[in-house]
């Protein structure tokens, strides 16, 4: 294939019959699709095993290719969820009749059509064809060559629930998955109206840096968890545990523990258990080495700077003692990604401090970071989590695929 550009034209095209749905036949589609996933779980298997057949199992990544049966379960539940959702679309900003006699509305309207790049996980494809979907969006989606025969079949299965009602299968596309097209995906100015890079740093970088169409970025997660000294060591040492472990490979997990001087020598030996169950392997500075060592830690390494800032993706952290609270703010300022920060502490105006000032797209006090997402903040599902401040940030859902259009009715006024 030469050029993408004439299949991103047809989705343009077919852009016009998803915004002209009513807000039933949207809710219908994903309820169509969810029969239609469900029936053919079997099928959606063996195609994923073909992916999964060639990628090492040493890889982090294997886990977001997997699709099982439970994994395609919630694939359907959400998109019922999805489904349930109030029309983003239907949103009035405004209505008033301003002094010149003409009145204004200012309303909710489809995007039109939403790129969107992704890497391993097939689960992503339906994701977003739902989200675009229900919110009178076309999509072109960019999956990376890991996932291929999984995403091939899925969208065909998407393509099968669009023909019961009359809408071209151009409306959620899935390009040939070879990174040559991408440069003129990010270029395609009249036929895409937003991307979305979402999977890895470098990914997202390489996007915003070669984009002409305008970008929202979701991605990398480099998370932090402050265990102050007033914490329930505990509470905390559980939290830290799941927040790693839980699932590494996510955008949510944490990379990094910083932990105040004061507890350090009682808290972090509490790790050790959790830890090594899991075979989580250790970047410490060097009072935390120190204590750790001496505690027995299996997988112990000093850390480097690098370690610091480094999005693990993996069984593996971080760990650092700090000072107090300020040095631990420092750190979260100089090293985050701005995606999801938390405090473990019994005392509130630590918290009250720490959840102004650390800027991150959610910020917690005495929980896993690993809830940053759409489904668990009740938003059916989530193209990705915005670590930006323009337009979105947070889990980048439904109510966020939407722009907005000025209304304005007269009688024949004209301005000089």
């Amino acid at each position: 294939m030469d050029s993408i550009l004439p299949i991103l034209k047809e989705t343009r095209e077919a852009s016009v019959a998803v915004r002209r749905l009513d807000d039933q036949q949207r809710a219908d589609v994903l309820v169509k699709l969810a029969a239609v996933i469900l029936a053919n779980s079997d099928n959606i298997v063996t195609e994923n095993q073909k992916d999964l057949a060639l990628m090492d199992d040493a890889d982090p990544k294997k886990d977001r290719l997997l699709l099982n049966t439970r994994r395609i379960n919630d694939l359907a539940q959400s998109l019922m969820d999805v489904a349930g959702l109030p029309d983003p679309t239907r949103t009035i900003y405004l209505d008033k009749t301003i002094e010149q006699g003409m009145h204004l509305r200012k309303i909710a309207v489809p995007l039109g059509v939403v790129g969107v790049i992704y890497e391993s996980r097939p689960n992503v494809t339906i994701d977003v064809a739902a989200l675009c979907l229900r919110s009178g969006n076309a999509c072109v989606l960019k999956g990376g060559k890991e996932a291929h025969y999984s995403n091939t079949y899925l969208v065909s299965l998407i393509h099968e629930a669009l023909s019961d009602f009359g809408v071209p299968a151009a409306a959620v596309t899935l390009l040939p998955a070879g990174r040559e097209y991408v440069g003129e995906l990010l270029t395609a100015t009249q036929f895409v109206d937003i991307i979305i890079p979402r999977g890895s740093e470098s990914l997202i970088k390489f996007v915003r840096q070669n984009s002409l169409v305008p970008t929202i970025e979701t991605g990398a997660g480099v998370c932090h968890t402050y265990v102050d000294r007033t914490a329930d060591l505990d509470k905390a040492a559980e939290i830290v545990v799941n927040a790693k472990v839980s699932k590494p490979a996510a955008c949510n997990a944490l990379d990094t523990v910083l932990v105040d001087s004061d507890v350090a020598e009682v808290f972090l030996p509490k790790l050790k258990e959790g830890f090594e169950k899991w075979h989580v392997e250790v970047y410490a500075d060097e009072t935390s080495y120190a204590i750790m060592e001496k505690a027995g830690f299996a997988l112990l390494n000093r850390a480097a700077a690098d370690d610091f800032g480094r999005e693990f993706l993996d069984f593996k952290c971080s760990v650092k003692v700090v000072a107090d609270l300020y040095e631990a703010l420092h750190h979260i300022e100089e090293f985050s990604s701005r995606h999801s920060e938390a405090i473990i502490s019994n005392d509130q105006d630590a918290i009250d401090k720490f959840l102004n000032e650390v800027d991150a797209a959610a910020v917690y006090a005495n929980a896993s970071t690993r809830f940053t997402d759409g489904g668990v903040f009740a938003l059916g599902a989530e193209i990705g989590i915005s670590t930006q401040k323009l337009h979105a940030r947070g889990p980048f859902a439904l109510e966020k695929l939407v722009t907005e259009k000025w209304i304005v009715t007269g009688n024949g006024q004209v301005r000089w």
